[in-house]
């Protein structure tokens, strides 16, 4: 099975490149632009998870397909609400999906891929994971609610099609209307920032009402810091795709207790033990 964001990825090159050159003809002292390494390291990273993602997108495929089979909900695609259930069901999976991904640590060791680069741009929407497993069971409950596995997958893609072009310094804020319903590349700058007013905040995917509802939104003030809290000095591929789970590793190696390691494990990213 072919994810079909992969019949976008020719447009992304061609986006990324064209945004390159506005840095080269348009240069701003307040954006970080492009640094070649970084972005070999996006791309490097964005291709893996392609690689890892058709094999695993055909064993999550079996997956939906058993439940969408025993559910005694079968939903025609035919109906046009079916259409705006999914993209309210899948956007909210999404909001869920990345939220605890920031505040399980073992979820986190997967998603801090994403957050690693210090620059922002069009190249770091492809940073992407090298173990989608953890994604698993945000989307499990849209087969059992009778959602055909092609239209789950098909709206995932719309998803992430979007979000590509949230990572632009290159767009100020938008209308303010568009602002208050819409993820955009405003509220997605803090999503990515590491300074302490936006660690942890807007987690939505297309809709950003998901963040206004459960409290986790948060406009974009002061400059924001890319990266993490505490930046690693590798543009290995290899090493960025694992690092934290190494952590995770060599701090369960020193842990003395079955508490401390069920917390380096499923705790926040960052947790300790109390001394």
């Amino acid at each position: 099975m072919i994810p079909a964001v992969l019949y976008a990825v020719p447009a992304f090159l061609l986006l990324i490149v064209m945004e390159v050159l506005s840095y080269r003809f348009l240069p701003d002292d307040e954006e970080r632009g492009y640094e070649a390494r970084d972005t070999a390291t996006s791309l490097s990273m964005g291709a893996g998870s392609q690689v890892i993602g058709v094999p695993w997108k055909l064993f999550t495929a079996v997956l939906y397909a058993g439940l969408y089979v025993l559910s005694p909900l079968k939903l025609d695609p035919s109906h046009w609400w079916v259409w705006v259930l999914l993209f309210f069901a899948d956007d909210l999976a999404y909001y869920w999906f990345h939220r605890l991904h920031h505040e399980v640590r073992v979820l986190w060791a997967s998603h801090v891929v994403h957050h690693s680069s210090q620059f922002y741009n069009l190249s770091t929407a492809l940073r992407q994971s090298w173990t989608p497993m953890t994604s698993l069971p945000f989307w499990l409950p849209l087969a059992l609610l009778g959602m055909p596995p092609w239209m789950i997958f098909l709206q995932q893609s719309i998803s992430l099609a979007y979000q590509f072009f949230l990572h632009t310094e290159r767009i100020d804020r938008l209308p303010r209307p568009v602002e208050w319903f819409f993820n955009t590349p405003s509220h997605h700058r803090v999503h990515h920032g590491s300074n302490d007013p936006y660690l942890d905040r807007n987690y939505g995917g297309i809709l950003i009402v998901w963040d206004r509802l459960f409290r986790s939104f948060e406009p974009e003030g002061e400059k924001v810091r890319y990266g993490l809290t505490s930046n690693i000095s590798t543009y290995n591929p290899l090493r960025v795709a694992t690092h934290e789970y190494h952590a995770i590793w060599r701090d369960l190696r020193t842990a003395t207790s079955w508490r401390a390691r069920l917390g380096y494990v499923f705790g926040r990213p960052g947790w300790q033990p109390a001394a």
